[in-house]
């Protein structure tokens, strides 16, 4: 009865999740310009047209985009750095008010992390001759960090990262590399694989201090699903064991594959399952809650020496789904249906509510602009601008945090209360 329910009740959020996949996949290519014919104004010029070809709203969300093109092409005009330029862009693209809408240039992580999405899906040719040796990779120390209140700190740390290894902890402000102020990508420029010093300050009123970290070479097109394997762990609370896995990015099938294969290799002997969907990137489809909710038969083998082993899909024993308003697209479709057939208790704190269908375009600069171009709709609910609650909402303040997690000890403590239930 619940898997009839589920492909009865999940067909509208199916579909809709095909169609932002087939949107991704297909690749619309963008004019591209030599650098010496371009300019701040092309580029604006070039962003404004593409929106107003293919923005997933004819009507602009109530916006009047003719006059954003005369009211921002002055200002873009004017400036004089690809730094500048992309704060006017995201400015008018603001105006919006949409998800998936977003202007990157190279001197941000998330530029090289998105191509990396769009990778296998007719980018390459478009954004090879902007990158060195046309490869797709950037010197990082796998962090991700929040400005509050003029200040930087870590908000997110790759599992199995530099950052990671280092040391660095969620919470830490951070105060200088090598002297200078902190850049994501241009503070390790040219530094792959020395060690790098990163002045840091752990709490309000204690003295900073100074972390080396060796950034390395980052292939966006693997480091998510490095970071998840590097992120499973058993975790004892008493004589129970717990699972945790944090999926970093779900824009590919093969993070669903590793799951499964987690599920029935390290974590298969757990009492229950911490699954992490904060931060990173969404893409996952519906049919990724299958392993917790459709009915399957058990299957046992027996080696020639005695040993037992066994498929452990799908999941029977307890399961939360962590979030937090880095939870997005797709994962916030998973969290709709989690709560939706009562799988399990969510905690964290709301989703981002975008849930929108994008699809990238390379601008004549090599920048890259990210446009919604599809409106989404979950069982016929619109969940964009809105997201999804959690049952235990967990606040999580990140300045000076020292490293701190308390949305994952929170669902931790929801496992084991659930195991205890059983």
């Amino acid at each position: 009865m619940r898997s009839r329910l589920l492909s009865q009740q999940w067909l509208i959020a199916f579909l809709a999740t095909v169609l932002v996949l087939l949107l991704g996949w297909t690749w619309t290519a963008v004019p591209v310009l030599s650098r010496t014919e371009s300019s701040q104004a092309k580029v604006l010029e070039q962003v404004w047209q593409t929106v107003n070809d293919n923005f997933y709203d004819s009507k602009f969300n109530g916006v009047n985009w003719q006059a954003m093109r005369q009211k921002y092409a002055s200002q873009a005009a004017e400036t004089r750095s690809p730094e500048a330029l992309a704060v006017v862009v995201n400015q008018m693209l603001a105006e919006l008010n949409a998800s998936h809408t977003h202007y990157y240039i190279s001197a941000e992580p998330e530029y090289y992390q998105l191509a990396g999405v769009f990778w296998r899906r007719g980018i390459q040719r478009q954004l090879k001759p902007f990158l060195p040796n046309g490869k797709l990779e950037y010197a990082g120390i796998g962090a991700y960090t929040r400005d509050v209140d003029g200040k930087t700190f870590v908000r997110a740390v790759l599992d199995g990262s530099p950052a990671a290894k280092a040391g660095l902890k969620v919470g830490d402000q951070l105060l200088s590399v090598e002297g200078q102020p902190f850049q994501p990508v241009k503070s390790f420029a040219d530094k792959a694989d020395r060690p790098v010093s990163i002045r840091v300050q752990r709490t309000p009123d204690t003295a900073p201090q100074t972390i080396a970290v060796t950034p390395k070479r980052l292939d966006p097109t693997t480091m998510f699903l490095d970071a998840m394997k590097a992120s499973v762990q058993v975790i004892d609370r008493g004589s129970k064991k717990i699972g945790y896995v944090h999926i970093w990015s779900y824009a590919d099938d093969i993070y669903q594959r590793q799951l499964e294969q987690e599920l029935s290799d390290r974590l298969s002997q757990v009492d229950g399952l911490v699954w992490d969907l904060r931060d990173g990137w969404g893409g996952a489809e519906p049919s990724y809650l299958n392993p917790f909710t459709a009915p399957a038969p058990t299957v046992t083998f027996t080696n020639r020496d005695g040993t037992k082993g066994g498929f452990n899909l799908p999941w029977k024993k307890p399961v939360v789904m962590l979030v937090n308003q880095g939870s997005r697209s797709g994962k916030e479709i998973l969290a709709y249906g989690f709560r939706q057939f009562r799988v399990g208790k969510i905690v964290g704190s709301k989703t981002a509510g975008a849930v929108l269908a994008g699809r990238a375009y390379i601008m004549q600069d090599g920048s890259l602009l990210y446009l919604a171009v599809a409106d989404v709709l979950v069982d016929g609910q619109r969940i964009e601008g809105k997201g999804v609650a959690p049952d235990i909402d967990v606040p999580f303040a990140v300045p000076y945090a020292q490293g701190r997690d308390p949305q994952k000890e929170e669902a931790i403590a929801a496992v084991v209360e659930a195991i205890a239930k059983r």
